[in-house]
């Protein structure tokens, strides 16, 4: 087969012209706020990749090195810290607070874990639901955290119901990263607790001499709570360049990119991929309307693209497993082969643009082909 067969097929892609003029209300400062003062809180490095740059034909490329977040290898916690302490200040303001309590959620590691830390370092507990085909290695840095794991015969989906069950059962706080109608504002909350990572980046590439911010921000989906705090930040800011902000997903659990094709929300049926923290089926209720107004463009990727996106990632001195590969591997597909003008023209990118992929996750999150969800 010709090395440059798998780009003779159709590239599962979407577009939308005038999405950067959409604007929306961006998240409060006091996340920001409350993650500064944390202990364990440093902004986690932006690197610049020359050779990166040179290959995809464009000016300058940072990644967004999320291996190392709050003493986690994924950027997971951001959002699990804040959106725990808002639940658990409503719940002490309710009156309800009657000792610990559980926050209880499923996942496919790396929120999980996040979640298990945060109770521990908070005296509460965790119970937490772990799917069908997440390595043993992930479900014991669950447990290493004093978490309950409950291992389930079925999807992520799945666990997301059974764990929602569970808490409505024993009076728990469930601290789920995916929304549905009747459970959004810790979802809401999880998605606040991103902003920091945009945050950050903006202070970065300042310091780089970026001062009117990135031409294009590259950002792996799940459910698309991450995408909803990019697509937020990028959207609210009064000043600056208005980048193109691509979303990329597994082929074979592109819900985000099935939902924008068809106008709708919609649910796919997931199989296996090595990129387990994306492998969702079904988009968050609250970030559909911010991704269908606020996208530039989504792809999809197969295994063997994210994980030869890793490796070029190792090899620049980037640790980043498949989920955050993923972000490469999407605007390779995207620049590459059939059709590669007409996209780089959709997003606008030229020879002196500056790309910024967010790779979510270091390899130590990823025992075997396992990332976080």
């Amino acid at each position: 087969m010709p090395e440059n067969a798998a780009y003779l097929r159709t590239l599962p892609w979407f577009a939308r012209p005038g999405s950067r003029a959409w604007r929306c209300a961006a998240a409060p400062a006091a996340v920001r706020e409350f993650h500064a003062a944390l202990a364990d809180y440093a902004p986690t490095p932006l690197k610049e990749l020359p050779l990166l740059a040179h290959e995809l034909g464009v000016g300058r490329v940072f990644v967004k090195d999320e291996s190392c977040r709050l003493g986690l290898p994924a950027f997971k916690a951001l959002g699990a810290s804040w959106a725990v302490h808002r639940a658990l200040a409503e719940r002490a303001a309710s009156g309800n607070e009657k000792g610990p309590v559980t926050l209880v959620t499923a996942t496919d590691g790396n929120h999980g874990r996040a979640v298990a830390r945060t109770a521990r370092l908070l005296g509460q507990h965790a119970h937490v639901f772990v799917p069908q085909g997440v390595h043993p290695k992930a479900v014991a840095a669950i447990v290493a955290e004093g978490a309950k794991a409950t291992e389930v015969a079925g999807a992520y989906d799945e666990a997301v119901r059974l764990a929602a069950q569970a808490a409505a059962a024993a009076d728990a706080v469930l601290v789920q990263d995916t929304a549905w109608p009747g459970y959004e504002q810790i979802p809401g909350w999880i998605v606040e607790g991103y902003s920091t990572l945009c945050a950050e980046i903006d202070e970065q590439l300042a310091t780089e001499g970026v001062l009117e911010g990135p031409d294009l921000v590259t950002v792996p989906v799940g459910v698309g709570s991450l995408a909803q705090a990019v697509v937020t930040h990028y959207r609210s800011r009064p000043s600056g360049r208005a980048p193109a902000l691509l979303s990329v997903e597994p082929e074979g659990a592109a819900c985000v990119l099935a939902s924008l094709i068809r106008g709708r929300p919609v649910s796919v049926t997931t199989g296996e991929t090595s990129m387990a923290g994306l492998n969702c089926g079904t988009p968050s209720s609250i970030v559909w309307p911010c991704l269908r107004d606020g996208l530039d463009a989504a792809v999809a990727v197969p295994d063997a693209g994210s994980a030869s996106a890793a490796a070029r990632l190792a090899a620049l001195g980037v640790s980043s497993g498949p989920c955050g590969a993923a972000s490469l591997a999407g605007v390779r597909a995207a620049l590459s082969g059939v059709g590669a003008d007409g996209r780089r023209s959709a997003l606008q990118l030229g020879l002196s643009s500056v790309v910024v992929l967010l790779s979510t996750e270091g390899t130590a999150a990823n025992p075997h082909t396992t990332a976080g969800h």
